[in-house]
């Protein structure tokens, strides 16, 4: 559910709060860098080249959000160790059915895939988890335990006839997001309702990640 940037900086927008630690998002997102960027931050940005490997068997949703976060975070944080680097993942997860074991959908392969994707969750309900990771700045690498943790949010979707699950993929937008779909884009038609923080539908749950920020002293309100 997310785009990709190239910036290396982000300038702090009008925001409520501000930074005590120099704060790097290990992130390509535009959607994480804007709702993080919504709290008054000035950002660095570092995306992350950590391998991206599937789920351990019998591995949780959760579980494996943050092991992907952490992934993502400890890749940068190498890089930073003067500063705070908050890393994060986010999956689409279709609960067990009758006969069915749970599945994570990540970004489609090809317009056939993302229809695949689009029909199984079309008029359901599902989940969306992010995980989240913080690694604490420090003189050296591992002198502070990253902090992490994964925010659930259950989406429940419209049922979307196949001509229009077909225009929506040829817009595509669903090409590289997760779920093959963007509630925050042209594919919020296809979103009935939402049950949990709508920012972590996006990308990033910002209520939760600025506690975290708050709790550990890296920002403060203006």
């Amino acid at each position: 559910m997310t785009d990709t940037i190239t910036n290396t900086t982000s300038s702090a927008p009008a925001g409520a709060f501000r930074s005590l630690s120099a704060l790097v998002l290990a992130s390509n997102s535009p959607r994480r860098r804007d709702l993080l960027g919504s709290l008054g931050l000035e950002l660095s940005i570092c995306p992350s080249n950590a391998a991206e490997p599937l789920p351990w068997p019998q591995e949780e949703p959760e579980a494996y959000a943050m092991r992907m976060a952490r992934l993502k975070t400890l890749d940068v944080a190498v890089l930073y160790p003067e500063a705070a680097v908050l890393g994060a993942d986010t999956i689409v997860v279709l609960p067990a059915s009758a006969g069915a074991a749970a599945q994570v959908l990540g970004k489609p392969e090809n317009d056939a895939d993302a229809l695949r994707m689009l029909t199984l969750l079309s008029g359901r309900a599902h989940l969306v988890v992010t995980g989240c990771c913080l690694a604490l700045p420090g003189p050296l690498l591992g002198q502070n335990e990253p902090c992490c943790f994964a925010e659930t949010t259950e989406v429940v979707m419209r049922a979307s006839s196949p001509a229009e699950l077909a225009a929506y993929i040829a817009t595509g937008e669903p090409s590289d997001k997760a779920g093959a779909y963007a509630i925050q884009g042209l594919g919020a038609f296809l979103v009935e309702r939402v049950s949990g923080s709508y920012t972590n539908v996006v990308g990033l749950p910002v209520a939760e990640c600025c506690r975290l920020l708050l709790d550990r002293g890296l920002i403060a309100a203006r």
